[in-house]
């Protein structure tokens, strides 16, 4: 039984159907979808297991890890801080974090570092878990790496790096020097009242907290591209260096509490329910004037992206047309979502959350059952497309009784 609980506005009822299909047609375990609308709460729906082995359901405050989707919340830590003036995307990395100009990483540009086009997509030393908790040893090692080719003329996926680096920015420019995960909650979450965090606390029980399934056999050998199952096994390709060591997707999971506690992964090891996201994404989708954002920041967030030399070719994922711009995923024909100034982050197992400042509408969904799909999840693109085509028809309609009450004065 899904056991599908929650409301939505009468107008998008057809989210709700799309939400129950996923469990009877989609394989869906467990999870949740929440939307805004001009600020305003329109779907908030929750059901199914958070945790398949327990088989305990999913209740309306679970939260859980949304891997990359955690970026976009990193990204509006900076967008804050660009917004209070203490950070220039076009200003040079090296002027906030003097040590980061060591190996030839000097004339990198946040924004070129914000869009996976610095070459840091890896770490050449070790770096396990002790020295993610350390920030001043990490600081170091990042500031000795070497780029993997000249910034700015080429894309890289930064799966896991992208995060500590901006972190460490972060710190060098917040006048309190708090860490990314501390400022999201200081800044963002806390006051907002939102249940998501990018460093979770030892006070959040295990029991709020949903598990992540793993796909199947069959999903894992014919949901993945052929050529990055292929290059995830080889030890020198960029993606296992970007994804699979130093320190490793893995690094989140901590057998006794379900997740690493009081850890900072901020491209990774973001917990959190679907109406914290969303909300969040709807106050930047609709003006931002909760956390102080100015018009500038958020209309470079909704700018189209700024592609390197060479093209958006990933030099990580071997695929085209992925963009990015400013930490966050931008709408593309290679991963389509929102409208064209719409700006967000999926994570890997089928998460969304994005901001579209064109509608208005903040969204998120998140899962307890890991998918394959790369640019998205099927149970994902099915909610969305019942939430724009809400959207359409009610604008034609709207258009439609404007255009008869104009016809009725003339």
């Amino acid at each position: 039984m899904s056991n599908i609980q929650g409301h939505v506005s009468l107008r998008f009822g057809a989210v709700r159907d799309a939400f129950a299909e996923n469990f009877a047609r989609r394989r869906e375990l467990g999870g949740a979808c929440c939307v805004f609308e001009h600020c305003e709460k329109v779907v908030d729906l929750w059901g199914g297991i958070r945790n398949r082995q327990t088989r305990e359901p999913w209740e309306q405050d679970t939260m859980v890890v949304v891997h990359s989707a955690t970026k976009g919340l990193a990204a509006m830590t900076l967008a804050i801080a660009h917004s209070r003036g203490w950070l220039d995307y076009e200003e040079r990395v090296s002027m906030y974090w003097p040590e980061f100009a060591q190996q030839g990483k000097e004339r990198i540009t946040v924004r070129q570092l914000l869009a996976h086009q610095a070459g840091l997509f890896a770490f050449d030393e070790p770096v396990d878990r002790s020295v993610v908790a350390d920030l001043d040893r990490l600081a170091k090692v990042m500031a000795r790496q070497k780029p993997a080719w000249e910034p700015g003329t080429r894309q890289g996926y930064h799966a896991l790096t992208l995060g500590f680096y901006e972190g460490e920015l972060l710190r060098r420019v917040d006048p309190q020097h708090r860490s990314l995960g501390v400022f999201f909650q200081d800044e963002i979450a806390s006051p907002l009242g939102l249940d998501v965090y990018i460093r979770l606390p030892e006070a959040i029980p295990n029991t709020r907290l949903a598990t992540l399934a793993p796909p199947g056999r069959l999903e894992m050998l014919f949901g993945f591209p052929l050529r990055l199952m292929l290059e995830t096994m080889n030890r020198r390709s960029n993606i296992y260096r970007a994804l699979v060591i130093n320190p490793g997707a893995g690094v989140y999971l901590d057998e006794q509490r379900v997740y690493a506690r009081n850890l900072e992964v901020p491209s990774g090891l973001g917990v959190g329910a679907a109406r914290a996201i969303a909300r969040a994404y709807g106050i930047f989708a609709s003006g931002g004037r909760e956390l102080g954002l100015r018009k500038e920041t958020l209309d470079l967030l909704a700018a189209p992206a700024i592609p390197p030399t060479r093209g958006f070719y990933d030099e990580c994922m071997k695929a085209e047309g992925v963009q990015f711009s400013l930490g966050f995923i931008k709408p593309s024909a290679a991963w389509s979502f929102g409208s064209p100034s719409s700006f967000g982050a999926p994570g890997s197992g089928g998460a969304l959350g994005f901001a579209d400042p064109a509608t208005g509408i903040g969204y998120a969904y998140v899962t307890s059952q890991m998918g394959t799909h790369l640019t998205g999840d099927p149970r994902d693109v099915a909610l969305r497309n019942a939430l724009y085509s809400a959207i359409s028809t009610f604008e034609r309609t709207t258009d439609g009784l404007l255009d008869a009450e104009v016809d009725r004065q003339v």
